[in-house]
């Protein structure tokens, strides 16, 4: 039996999955394994989960929107976040590995096609395995749609989003000296990757607790403190992933290309008041690939678990089931 064969069998089918997750990695090479796993219906419609970041590593909530008795659900940890090995490692690791990741798994799975479903992060990486693989995909589920241009990274980290949030944004940038403030994601590469793990995790914490401040539309400007492994790996890999422009061929490359998705059914979830991707990105994205149907939920910001957001993507799924 071959490699394959063998991982496919230590890929559970269990709903809720219970079993060590050492039991689900599935080696992709380059010194990497990442976490898999399935649940729902083994002979139900396959659905691909692409979480955010990068770095953010899938969760149990993630599960929520697909009826199970319908759904073949798999989820997974991408490259150095979640449960993946080696943790919060940059090496090997950009949009393409993950793109051949993606891949792998269903080819390990025996999949021929199936519905991808991502947020944020999840969402540009849904597009440009799309955009690579089109006969594989046979719907695209997007909510608060990134596209991985200079200008989203202008307006987050390059004082846009702290004009909404002035206090958050002094917080985050008064970290840096502020003859290095002109360039916050570069100033913050060097802390991240200094070799220093306390001053990392000190830099990692103010990183991700600026996303998370801006995540939901009912933020009072707290952005918690996440633990320091899960942070660390969070910032290193978004960091250097935004450092490199996404690893893409060029700026605005996924509309460039959305001619390669036309054929391809989808809809598209933002929130009307999401300060971490806007809107325009969404709008554009829509205009461009006129089979994406775009969802415009007021009084939502970008959080996976805002209500409105929530309840449209469960919409979608039961509407694509048939219900």
């Amino acid at each position: 039996m071959d490699k394959h064969s063998d991982q496919k069998r230590a890929v559970q089918y269990l709903y809720p999955p219970t079993d060590p997750y050492d039991q689900r990695m599935l080696d992709v090479g380059q010194g990497h394994r990442i976490y898999v796993e399935q649940c729902g219906n083994p002979d139900g419609v396959p659905v691909v989960v692409l979480h955010g970041g990068p770095g953010g590593g899938c969760s149990p909530a993630m599960r929520r929107y697909f009826d199970p008795a319908y759904y073949r659900i798999i989820l997974f940890d991408q490259r150095g976040c979640g449960r993946s090995r080696p943790h919060a490692s940059v090496t090997n690791n950009t949009t393409w590995h993950l793109v051949e990741d993606i891949e792998l798994i269903r080819k390990t799975l025996e999949i021929d096609a199936w519905i991808v479903f991502g947020g944020s992060w999840g969402a540009t990486l849904s597009l440009i395995y799309a955009e690579e693989h089109p006969s594989r995909v046979r719907n695209l589920v997007l909510r608060g749609v990134f596209l991985m241009t200079q200008s989203e990274l202008d307006w987050f980290y390059g004082g846009g989003a702290g004009k909404f949030w002035p206090e958050v944004w002094s917080r985050f940038e008064g970290l840096v000296p502020e003859d290095e403030r002109s360039d916050l994601i570069e100033a913050y590469n060097r802390r991240l990757f200094s070799g220093d793990v306390a001053l990392e995790t000190r830099f990692a914490r103010a990183w991700s607790s600026w996303e998370n401040a801006l995540a939901s539309i009912h933020s009072t400007g707290a952005g918690g403190e996440a633990p320091g492994e899960y942070a660390r790996a969070f910032a290193r890999l978004e960091n250097h992933y935004f450092t490199n422009a996404g690893f893409l061929e060029f700026d605005g490359q996924i509309l460039a290309h959305a001619g390669r998705i036309k054929h391809i059914p989808g809809t598209i979830v933002q929130g009307r008041y999401d300060m971490i991707c806007p809107p325009d990105s969404a709008y554009a994205l829509s205009q461009a690939w006129p089979a994406g149907e775009l969802k415009m939920v007021r009084n939502a910001g970008h959080a996976l678990s805002e209500p409105g957001i929530s309840a449209e993507l469960v919409r979608t799924m039961d509407r694509i089931a048939g219900k």
